[in-house]
Protein backbone atom coordinates (compact mmCIF):
# COMPACT_ATOMS: atom_id res chain seq x y z
CA UNK A 1 0.00 0.00 0.00
CA UNK A 2 1.44 3.37 -1.04
CA UNK A 3 2.00 6.15 1.48
CA UNK A 4 -0.13 9.23 0.95
CA UNK A 5 1.95 12.25 -0.18
CA UNK A 6 2.59 14.88 2.43
CA UNK A 7 1.90 18.62 2.18
CA UNK A 8 4.93 20.60 3.30
CA UNK A 9 4.48 24.07 4.78
CA UNK A 10 7.51 26.36 4.97
CA UNK A 11 7.03 28.82 7.84
CA UNK A 12 5.04 28.57 11.09
CA UNK A 13 3.59 32.06 11.34
CA UNK A 14 -0.09 32.93 11.03
CA UNK A 15 -0.14 31.90 7.35
CA UNK A 16 1.77 28.65 7.83
CA UNK A 17 -0.27 27.49 10.82
CA UNK A 18 -3.55 28.39 9.11
CA UNK A 19 -2.53 26.44 6.01
CA UNK A 20 -1.37 23.46 8.07
CA UNK A 21 -4.58 23.29 10.12
CA UNK A 22 -6.76 23.65 7.02
CA UNK A 23 -4.92 20.93 5.10
CA UNK A 24 -4.92 18.57 8.10
CA UNK A 25 -8.65 19.07 8.64
CA UNK A 26 -9.11 17.87 5.06
CA UNK A 27 -7.25 14.67 5.83
CA UNK A 28 -3.78 15.49 4.55
CA UNK A 29 -0.51 14.53 6.19
CA UNK A 30 1.28 17.82 6.91
CA UNK A 31 4.78 18.82 7.99
CA UNK A 32 5.62 22.40 8.93
CA UNK A 33 9.23 23.60 8.75
CA UNK A 34 10.12 26.66 10.85
CA UNK A 35 13.61 28.16 10.82
CA UNK A 36 13.22 29.75 14.26
CA UNK A 37 13.20 27.76 17.48
CA UNK A 38 9.56 28.65 18.20
CA UNK A 39 6.50 29.00 15.95
CA UNK A 40 4.70 32.27 15.44
CA UNK A 41 6.70 34.30 12.96
CA UNK A 42 5.83 37.99 13.25
CA UNK A 43 2.91 37.09 15.53
CA UNK A 44 5.12 35.94 18.40
CA UNK A 45 4.81 37.61 21.80
CA UNK A 46 7.91 38.23 23.91
CA UNK A 47 8.39 36.29 27.12
CA UNK A 48 9.20 38.12 30.33
CA UNK A 49 7.61 40.95 32.22
CA UNK A 50 6.75 43.00 29.10
CA UNK A 51 4.55 41.03 26.72
CA UNK A 52 5.18 42.85 23.46
CA UNK A 53 4.34 41.78 19.96
CA UNK A 54 6.53 42.72 17.01
CA UNK A 55 4.50 45.89 16.52
CA UNK A 56 0.83 46.46 17.35
CA UNK A 57 -1.33 43.43 16.55
CA UNK A 58 -5.12 43.39 16.33
CA UNK A 59 -7.96 41.26 14.97
CA UNK A 60 -10.78 42.79 12.93
CA UNK A 61 -14.07 41.15 13.84
CA UNK A 62 -15.84 41.60 10.48
CA UNK A 63 -13.29 39.60 8.51
CA UNK A 64 -13.25 35.90 7.57
CA UNK A 65 -10.17 35.36 9.75
CA UNK A 66 -12.25 36.16 12.85
CA UNK A 67 -14.95 33.66 11.85
CA UNK A 68 -12.45 30.89 11.12
CA UNK A 69 -10.63 31.36 14.43
CA UNK A 70 -13.89 31.61 16.39
CA UNK A 71 -15.28 28.40 14.90
CA UNK A 72 -12.21 26.55 16.17
CA UNK A 73 -12.08 28.32 19.55
CA UNK A 74 -8.60 29.62 18.76
CA UNK A 75 -8.96 33.31 19.66
CA UNK A 76 -9.34 32.72 23.39
CA UNK A 77 -10.05 35.48 25.93
CA UNK A 78 -10.09 39.00 24.56
CA UNK A 79 -8.89 42.17 26.24
CA UNK A 80 -12.07 44.29 26.41
CA UNK A 81 -11.86 47.99 25.72
CA UNK A 82 -12.69 49.99 28.89
CA UNK A 83 -15.40 52.52 27.89
CA UNK A 84 -13.92 55.25 30.09
CA UNK A 85 -10.69 55.17 28.07
CA UNK A 86 -12.54 56.57 25.04
CA UNK A 87 -12.36 59.98 26.69
CA UNK A 88 -8.55 59.72 26.70
CA UNK A 89 -8.13 59.28 22.96
CA UNK A 90 -6.14 62.21 21.58
CA UNK A 91 -5.44 63.53 18.07
CA UNK A 92 -2.21 65.37 17.29
CA UNK A 93 -3.19 68.07 14.84
CA UNK A 94 -1.60 71.44 14.17
CA UNK A 95 1.17 70.66 16.66
CA UNK A 96 -1.17 70.24 19.66
CA UNK A 97 -3.32 67.48 21.15
CA UNK A 98 -7.05 67.64 20.55
CA UNK A 99 -9.89 65.60 22.01
CA UNK A 100 -11.97 65.28 18.87
CA UNK A 101 -11.13 64.17 15.33
CA UNK A 102 -11.52 66.67 12.49
CA UNK A 103 -14.94 66.81 10.87
CA UNK A 104 -13.30 65.94 7.55
CA UNK A 105 -12.32 62.53 8.89
CA UNK A 106 -15.89 61.80 10.00
CA UNK A 107 -17.26 62.91 6.65
CA UNK A 108 -14.92 60.54 4.79
CA UNK A 109 -15.91 57.68 7.06
CA UNK A 110 -19.51 58.18 5.99
CA UNK A 111 -18.64 57.62 2.33
CA UNK A 112 -19.58 54.20 0.98
CA UNK A 113 -16.72 51.86 0.02
CA UNK A 114 -17.84 51.89 -3.60
CA UNK A 115 -17.34 55.67 -3.71
CA UNK A 116 -13.54 55.40 -3.47
CA UNK A 117 -11.97 54.68 -6.89
CA UNK A 118 -9.15 52.25 -7.51
CA UNK A 119 -7.49 54.38 -10.18
CA UNK A 120 -7.13 57.61 -8.16
CA UNK A 121 -4.81 58.27 -5.23
CA UNK A 122 -6.48 58.75 -1.85
CA UNK A 123 -5.30 62.34 -1.30
CA UNK A 124 -6.72 63.56 -4.61
CA UNK A 125 -10.02 61.77 -4.12
CA UNK A 126 -10.45 62.77 -0.48
CA UNK A 127 -9.45 66.40 -1.12
CA UNK A 128 -12.27 66.62 -3.64
CA UNK A 129 -14.72 65.89 -0.82
CA UNK A 130 -13.22 67.52 2.29
CA UNK A 131 -10.35 69.73 1.11
CA UNK A 132 -6.62 69.01 1.14
CA UNK A 133 -6.04 69.66 4.87
CA UNK A 134 -8.78 67.26 5.92
CA UNK A 135 -7.68 64.72 3.33
CA UNK A 136 -4.11 64.71 4.67
CA UNK A 137 -5.33 64.26 8.25
CA UNK A 138 -7.47 61.29 7.20
CA UNK A 139 -4.59 59.78 5.21
CA UNK A 140 -2.30 60.04 8.21
CA UNK A 141 -4.89 58.48 10.51
CA UNK A 142 -5.26 55.52 8.14
CA UNK A 143 -1.62 54.62 8.80
CA UNK A 144 -2.85 52.75 11.90
CA UNK A 145 -3.83 49.98 9.45
CA UNK A 146 -1.24 50.66 6.74
CA UNK A 147 2.25 51.24 8.21
CA UNK A 148 3.12 53.35 5.13
CA UNK A 149 4.80 56.77 5.17
CA UNK A 150 2.58 58.30 2.46
CA UNK A 151 -0.93 56.80 2.55
CA UNK A 152 -2.28 59.66 0.45
CA UNK A 153 -0.30 58.42 -2.56
CA UNK A 154 -1.93 54.97 -2.49
CA UNK A 155 -5.13 53.82 -4.18
CA UNK A 156 -8.20 55.58 -2.78
CA UNK A 157 -10.12 52.30 -2.62
CA UNK A 158 -7.29 50.60 -0.74
CA UNK A 159 -6.85 53.36 1.86
CA UNK A 160 -10.54 54.10 2.34
CA UNK A 161 -11.34 50.48 3.17
CA UNK A 162 -8.69 50.47 5.89
CA UNK A 163 -9.73 53.87 7.18
CA UNK A 164 -13.33 52.74 7.61
CA UNK A 165 -12.40 49.50 9.34
CA UNK A 166 -9.81 51.05 11.66
CA UNK A 167 -12.20 53.80 12.77
CA UNK A 168 -15.44 51.77 12.81
CA UNK A 169 -17.89 52.16 15.68
CA UNK A 170 -18.60 49.93 17.45
CA UNK A 171 -14.92 49.00 17.07
CA UNK A 172 -13.92 46.16 14.77
CA UNK A 173 -10.48 46.04 16.37
CA UNK A 174 -9.97 43.50 19.17
CA UNK A 175 -6.88 42.44 21.12
CA UNK A 176 -6.08 38.94 22.36
CA UNK A 177 -5.51 38.81 26.10
CA UNK A 178 -1.87 37.96 26.80
CA UNK A 179 -0.72 38.98 23.32
CA UNK A 180 -0.89 37.14 20.03
CA UNK A 181 1.52 34.52 21.34
CA UNK A 182 -1.37 33.07 23.33
CA UNK A 183 -3.38 32.62 20.14
CA UNK A 184 -0.37 31.11 18.39
CA UNK A 185 -0.06 28.54 21.19
CA UNK A 186 -3.69 27.52 20.63
CA UNK A 187 -3.11 27.23 16.89
CA UNK A 188 -0.03 25.07 17.45
CA UNK A 189 -1.99 22.83 19.84
CA UNK A 190 -4.78 22.50 17.26
CA UNK A 191 -2.26 21.53 14.59
CA UNK A 192 -0.69 18.90 16.85
CA UNK A 193 -4.10 17.45 17.69
CA UNK A 194 -4.69 17.03 13.95
CA UNK A 195 -1.40 15.14 13.55
CA UNK A 196 0.61 17.97 11.98
CA UNK A 197 4.35 17.55 12.44
CA UNK A 198 6.06 20.85 13.31
CA UNK A 199 9.85 20.93 12.97
CA UNK A 200 11.46 24.02 14.52
CA UNK A 201 15.03 25.16 13.93
CA UNK A 202 14.61 23.69 10.45
CA UNK A 203 15.81 26.03 7.72
CA UNK A 204 14.74 24.90 4.24
CA UNK A 205 17.07 25.69 1.31
CA UNK A 206 15.49 23.42 -1.30
CA UNK A 207 11.84 22.50 -1.77
CA UNK A 208 10.63 19.09 -0.54
CA UNK A 209 9.74 16.78 -3.42
CA UNK A 210 7.26 14.39 -1.81
CA UNK A 211 4.09 16.44 -2.36
CA UNK A 212 2.66 19.96 -2.63
CA UNK A 213 4.57 22.76 -0.92
CA UNK A 214 3.09 25.89 0.66
CA UNK A 215 5.67 28.65 1.09
CA UNK A 216 4.38 30.76 3.99
CA UNK A 217 7.39 32.99 4.55
CA UNK A 218 8.15 36.63 3.88
CA UNK A 219 8.16 37.44 0.19
CA UNK A 220 11.91 38.13 0.28
CA UNK A 221 12.55 34.65 1.73
CA UNK A 222 10.21 33.09 -0.84
CA UNK A 223 12.07 34.93 -3.60
CA UNK A 224 15.36 33.35 -2.53
CA UNK A 225 13.89 29.89 -1.91
CA UNK A 226 12.08 29.76 -5.26
CA UNK A 227 14.78 31.69 -7.13
CA UNK A 228 12.04 33.89 -8.56
CA UNK A 229 12.91 37.57 -8.92
CA UNK A 230 9.32 38.43 -9.86
CA UNK A 231 8.19 37.91 -6.26
CA UNK A 232 7.99 41.50 -5.17
CA UNK A 233 5.36 43.74 -3.58
CA UNK A 234 5.70 47.23 -2.13
CA UNK A 235 5.20 47.48 1.62
CA UNK A 236 5.90 49.84 4.50
CA UNK A 237 8.98 50.63 6.54
CA UNK A 238 8.19 51.51 10.12
CA UNK A 239 9.92 52.58 13.33
CA UNK A 240 8.52 50.56 16.24
CA UNK A 241 8.58 51.97 19.74
CA UNK A 242 7.92 49.94 22.92
CA UNK A 243 7.93 51.61 26.33
CA UNK A 244 7.02 50.67 29.90
CA UNK A 245 6.17 53.45 32.35
CA UNK A 246 5.22 53.63 35.99
CA UNK A 247 1.48 54.18 36.06
CA UNK A 248 0.15 57.71 36.30
CA UNK A 249 -3.47 58.83 36.32
CA UNK A 250 -4.41 61.03 33.40
CA UNK A 251 -2.19 59.52 30.70
CA UNK A 252 -3.72 59.36 27.23
CA UNK A 253 -5.15 56.06 26.05
CA UNK A 254 -3.80 56.63 22.54
CA UNK A 255 -2.39 59.49 20.51
CA UNK A 256 -3.03 59.41 16.76
CA UNK A 257 -0.80 61.74 14.76
CA UNK A 258 -2.74 63.58 12.06
CA UNK A 259 0.19 65.83 11.10
CA UNK A 260 2.19 62.79 9.96
CA UNK A 261 1.52 59.02 9.99
CA UNK A 262 2.01 57.52 13.45
CA UNK A 263 0.32 56.37 16.64
CA UNK A 264 1.10 55.47 20.25
CA UNK A 265 -1.30 53.33 22.28
CA UNK A 266 -1.33 52.27 25.94
CA UNK A 267 -2.06 48.56 25.55
CA UNK A 268 -2.27 47.82 29.26
CA UNK A 269 -5.39 49.99 29.39
CA UNK A 270 -7.14 46.94 27.89
CA UNK A 271 -4.85 44.14 29.06
CA UNK A 272 -3.01 44.73 32.37
CA UNK A 273 -1.30 41.31 32.04
CA UNK A 274 1.12 42.76 29.47
CA UNK A 275 3.25 44.50 32.14
CA UNK A 276 3.99 44.11 35.88
CA UNK A 277 1.60 45.65 38.40
CA UNK A 278 2.04 49.39 38.70
CA UNK A 279 3.40 49.72 35.17
CA UNK A 280 1.84 50.37 31.79
CA UNK A 281 3.00 49.21 28.37
CA UNK A 282 2.92 51.53 25.37
CA UNK A 283 3.52 50.54 21.76
CA UNK A 284 3.87 52.90 18.83
CA UNK A 285 4.57 52.77 15.13
CA UNK A 286 5.85 55.58 12.92
CA UNK A 287 6.10 54.90 9.19
CA UNK A 288 9.31 56.08 7.51
CA UNK A 289 10.15 57.01 3.96
CA UNK A 290 13.15 55.26 2.37
CA UNK A 291 15.23 58.38 3.14
CA UNK A 292 14.28 58.61 6.82
CA UNK A 293 16.20 57.00 9.67
CA UNK A 294 14.87 55.09 12.65
CA UNK A 295 16.06 57.99 14.81
CA UNK A 296 13.62 60.30 13.02
CA UNK A 297 10.76 57.97 13.85
CA UNK A 298 11.92 57.80 17.47
CA UNK A 299 12.01 61.60 17.65
CA UNK A 300 8.40 61.77 16.47
CA UNK A 301 7.41 59.20 19.08
CA UNK A 302 9.11 61.17 21.85
CA UNK A 303 7.30 64.35 20.78
CA UNK A 304 3.92 62.62 21.12
CA UNK A 305 4.99 61.18 24.47
CA UNK A 306 5.86 64.67 25.72
CA UNK A 307 2.34 65.82 24.87
CA UNK A 308 0.29 62.81 25.97
CA UNK A 309 2.34 61.24 28.76
CA UNK A 310 3.83 64.00 30.96
CA UNK A 311 6.97 63.02 32.85
CA UNK A 312 7.42 59.86 30.83
CA UNK A 313 11.21 60.02 30.88
CA UNK A 314 11.36 59.90 34.69
CA UNK A 315 8.78 57.10 34.77
CA UNK A 316 10.41 54.84 32.17
CA UNK A 317 11.25 51.34 33.41
CA UNK A 318 11.96 49.66 30.05
CA UNK A 319 12.32 50.73 26.45
CA UNK A 320 12.96 49.18 23.03
CA UNK A 321 13.29 50.82 19.61
CA UNK A 322 13.35 48.77 16.42
CA UNK A 323 12.79 48.99 12.68
CA UNK A 324 10.30 46.91 10.71
CA UNK A 325 11.17 46.62 7.03
CA UNK A 326 9.19 44.46 4.64
CA UNK A 327 6.98 42.95 7.37
CA UNK A 328 3.91 45.17 7.23
CA UNK A 329 1.88 43.81 4.33
CA UNK A 330 1.67 44.94 0.72
CA UNK A 331 0.18 48.27 -0.34
CA UNK A 332 -1.72 49.05 -3.53
CA UNK A 333 -0.82 52.00 -5.75
CA UNK A 334 -3.49 53.73 -7.86
CA UNK A 335 -4.65 51.45 -10.65
CA UNK A 336 -3.81 48.25 -8.77
CA UNK A 337 -5.58 45.92 -6.34
CA UNK A 338 -4.64 42.83 -4.38
CA UNK A 339 -5.10 40.83 -7.59
CA UNK A 340 -1.93 42.45 -8.99
CA UNK A 341 0.31 41.04 -6.24
CA UNK A 342 2.23 37.75 -6.65
CA UNK A 343 -0.25 34.95 -7.30
CA UNK A 344 -0.77 32.11 -4.83
CA UNK A 345 -0.50 29.23 -7.32
CA UNK A 346 3.12 29.22 -8.61
CA UNK A 347 2.69 26.03 -10.62
CA UNK A 348 4.25 22.57 -10.18
CA UNK A 349 2.55 22.06 -6.82
CA UNK A 350 4.03 25.19 -5.17
CA UNK A 351 1.77 27.74 -3.47
CA UNK A 352 2.43 31.07 -1.75
CA UNK A 353 0.83 32.40 1.43
CA UNK A 354 1.54 35.52 3.45
CA UNK A 355 0.59 39.16 3.83
CA UNK A 356 2.06 40.35 0.50
CA UNK A 357 0.42 37.96 -1.96
CA UNK A 358 -2.73 38.08 -4.10
CA UNK A 359 -5.49 37.80 -1.51
CA UNK A 360 -8.00 40.28 -0.06
CA UNK A 361 -8.14 41.54 3.51
CA UNK A 362 -6.53 43.94 5.96
CA UNK A 363 -3.08 43.17 7.45
CA UNK A 364 -3.10 39.61 8.92
CA UNK A 365 -6.32 38.79 7.07
CA UNK A 366 -4.27 38.63 3.85
CA UNK A 367 -2.05 35.96 5.42
CA UNK A 368 -5.11 34.00 6.50
CA UNK A 369 -7.00 34.29 3.22
CA UNK A 370 -3.99 33.33 1.12
CA UNK A 371 -3.19 30.40 3.45
CA UNK A 372 -6.74 29.10 3.16
CA UNK A 373 -6.58 29.29 -0.65
CA UNK A 374 -3.11 27.72 -0.77
CA UNK A 375 -4.20 24.82 1.46
CA UNK A 376 -7.35 24.27 -0.61
CA UNK A 377 -5.32 24.12 -3.83
CA UNK A 378 -2.78 21.75 -2.27
CA UNK A 379 -5.52 19.44 -0.98
CA UNK A 380 -7.23 19.53 -4.36
CA UNK A 381 -3.94 18.53 -6.01
CA UNK A 382 -3.85 15.44 -3.77
CA UNK A 383 -7.50 14.64 -4.61
CA UNK A 384 -8.49 14.39 -0.94
CA UNK A 385 -11.85 15.21 0.67
CA UNK A 386 -13.84 17.02 -2.06
CA UNK A 387 -15.69 19.02 0.61
CA UNK A 388 -12.39 20.79 1.32
CA UNK A 389 -11.74 21.66 -2.30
Amino acid sequence: MSIQPRISVIGAGIAGLTAAITAAECGSRVTVFESRLTPGGNARTANGPYRTNQGPHALYSSGPHWTWLTQRDLIGPLAPFPPHEAARLRFHRGGVLRRTPPLALLRLLSRKPADAPVDTDFLTWAAGHVGETGARAAAHYSAVALFHHDPGSLSAAFVHQRLRRAAAFPPEVHHVRGGWGAMIERMVARAWDLGVRIETGARVDTLPEDGPVIVATSLSSARRLLDDLTLHAECGRTALFDLALRTRRGDAFAVSDLDAPGRIERFTAQDPTLAPAGEQLLQGHFPLSPAQSRAEGTARAEHLLDLGFPGWRERTTWRRDSLSNGRTGAVDRPGTTWRDRPRIDRGNGVYLAGDQVAAPGVLSEVSFTSALEAATLAVRALKLDPKCA
